[in-house]
């Protein structure tokens, strides 16, 4: 696809802000305005190029899961994705994410498709979330009248008290769908970007909720922000570690090694360490759910949590496993069942425990 030319992007920004009712002055060749408006990634492109050898630029967003967190239905249809059973592309005005766990689809008039059809065609409710690592369809809200009101956090310009003409479903308005650069840089030039990770926990963070949030046996997600408080490492940024234009597959600043050197270099000459096991195998187990269980003990998304409870007996969650475990210092740990028997599932947690117990200490 061919990039805009600058004096198309002039153009779309002057649209926007004369329906505004916002004057624009304008200087130079890149023109500017005298208020903030948001104007888009790629506006934001024009400084940042589609050079991949440049660190963090517009050519590493475009790549990564926050761009993808909700899409127009048109450019949707062009990923590896299809719309759920009954239904065509141009029933469908967005899809919620299909980037990495799943993909959630809003109807013509922006609500959550929740009922679809049998291999028969015959209507029934659910089999309308469909799971990329999987590849299978499973029950979201099935058969429930459900509004999209996830705007906040996956969409550019947000207005709660606003609306989407046309697609009564969806709560609130925006600017933008997905999660493009002015969210973290401010709209329009203004870039007052906030390093600390309670930026980050502005959306990746159960709303009103303080702790841990679970759900069927596993970790909730979406909570890395709670998770990572309540861990060793909550001193950090998030950005200490991740890159956050890039995917969190691709974009690692730090490995567990740059900062737990003399650690790391004992483990190397363990067994496991030998073995080509990671730190974050252990440490940073698939304890997390977002669309399916992978295993008995394996959500598909590591924890953030990274301590390790190595007794026998103790569960992760509280009694009625809506939410995990805090010590009184706020802190919780992950259990041997995520962490061993995801590989070891034919093992006891009380023969596992006995390797696991002081093991960097040996």
């Amino acid at each position: 696809m061919n990039e805009p030319s600058n004096f198309m992007l002039k153009s779309r920004i002057a649209s926007r802000l004369l329906a505004c009712g916002i004057v624009l002055l304008t200087l130079g060749i890149s023109g500017t305005s005298l208020a903030q408006d948001y104007v888009g990634a790629e506006y934001c492109a024009q400084c940042h190029p589609l050079d991949p050898s440049e660190a963090d630029n517009f050519a590493h967003w475009r790549k990564s899961g926050h761009r993808f967190i909700l899409q127009e239905g048109a450019e949707a249809q062009h990923r590896p994705l299809h719309p759920p059973a009954g239904k065509t592309w141009d029933d469908i005005s967005y899809v919620v994410g299909g980037y990495a766990t799943k993909a959630i689809f809003l109807d013509e008039n922006g609500y959550i498709v929740t009922s679809t059809v049998d291999p028969e065609g015959n209507p029934v409710d659910g089999m309308n979330q469909w799971n990329l690592l999987t590849g299978e369809w499973s029950d979201f809200h099935p058969g429930e009248e459900k509004s999209y009101d996830c705007g906040r956090c996956h969409t550019t310009g947000y207005r709660a008290n606003g609306s989407m003409p046309g697609l009564p479903g969806i709560e609130g308005a925006f600017e933008f769908p997905g999660v493009e650069c002015e969210v973290c840089h401010g709209p329009g030039n203004t870039m007052a970007i906030d390093h600390r990770a309670e930026a980050c926990g502005t959306c990746h963070k159960h709303p009103d909720t303080d702790g841990i949030e679970a759900v069927d046996g596993f970790v909730r997600s979406e909570g890395q922000y709670s998770e990572f408080k309540a861990g060793p490492h909550a001193e950090l940024a998030c950005i200490s570690c991740h890159n956050p234009h890039k995917s969190a597959d691709y974009g690692i600043k730090q490995q567990c090694e740059d900062c737990h050197s003399e650690l790391a270099a004992d483990y190397a000459t363990t067994f496991k360490g030998e073995a080509g096991i990671e730190c974050e195998d252990c440490h940073m187990p698939w304890a997390t759910l977002s669309a399916q269980p992978l295993g008995p003990h394996e959500g598909d998304r590591r924890t953030h949590i990274f301590t390790v409870d190595t007794r026998v007996g103790v569960s992760m969650f509280t009694e009625d496993g809506t939410m995990v475990k805090l010590d009184d210092n706020g802190k919780a740990a992950v259990t041997l069942d995520f962490v061993c028997q995801r590989c070891h599932g034919g093992k006891s947690i009380e023969t596992l425990s006995k390797f696991a117990t002081d093991f960097h200490d040996r």
